[in-house]
């Protein structure tokens, strides 16, 4: 047990960054957005972009590697409903991320287009409808993994 602890820390930081980042760019993409300043989106989509590969998806491969170690070390069962639950949680989770990186680079795209003829795309506003209605079903499955994660309400062996 002598590296569980950092092993936990390691995890529990990295649960910090997916939400903590996640939530951050969800503000200020939508912040942008309100706006209405297309140099303002350009530059926010850019940074979301590069933001989701440098924080989120490193963050999400560390909680993956780290749950597993941690259920091992902790000798939870990968059978148990509590396991399957908070996988079932991270796969959705997954699903729901996988196509908001695509929006965020075509959103990224038409707002850099746009700057040019100084309008917004139709498209633009119809894909920023879709990144949203994404990420909060995404985002209330994390709010669950860390209810399921603190409190355990299920069996775990």
């Amino acid at each position: 047990m002598e590296n569980y602890f950092l092993l936990k820390m390691i995890h529990i930081l990295s649960a910090v960054v997916v939400a903590g980042t996640g939530t951050g760019i969800a503000f200020f993409m939508y912040m942008a957005n309100r706006s209405a300043n297309i140099a303002a989106i350009a530059v926010t989509a850019r940074h979301v972009v590069l933001a989701d590969w440098i924080f989120t998806a490193p963050a999400v491969v560390t909680q993956f590697w780290t749950g597993l170690l941690l259920m091992h070390k902790l000798g939870y069962s990968f059978s148990s409903s509590w396991f399957h639950a908070v996988l079932s949680l991270f796969l959705f989770i997954g699903a729901c991320w996988l196509p908001v990186l695509v929006l965020q680079y075509r959103l990224k795209s038409l707002a850099e287009a746009s700057l040019a003829s100084g309008q917004l795309t139709p498209e633009f506003s119809k894909l920023m409808r879709y990144w949203v209605v994404l990420g909060i079903p995404a985002f209330v499955a994390i709010l669950v993994i860390f209810w399921l994660m603190v409190f355990k309400p299920l069996p775990v062996i």
